[in-house]
């Protein structure tokens, strides 16, 4: 897979725009919807999107929202 991101930061191999891993198309991502992901890749996005959103719940409650 070759593409270029103006977030991508190379020396870190990170998203800068979503301080973490580069997964192209995942939530968040300006390729998000912009291109067709194999079943490995979505796979790896969906558990990426859950892990996201159970620690977004878990900061939620710690909080006492």
């Amino acid at each position: 897979m070759t593409f270029h991101c103006q977030n991508y930061d190379i020396a870190a191999d990170r998203c800068k725009r979503l301080s973490g891993e580069c997964v192209p198309a995942r939530k968040g991502c300006v390729l998000e919807g912009r291109m067709v992901v194999s079943e490995e890749l979505a796979e790896r996005i969906r558990r990426i999107n859950e892990e996201t959103t159970r620690r977004s719940l878990q900061q939620d409650l710690s909080q006492g929202k």
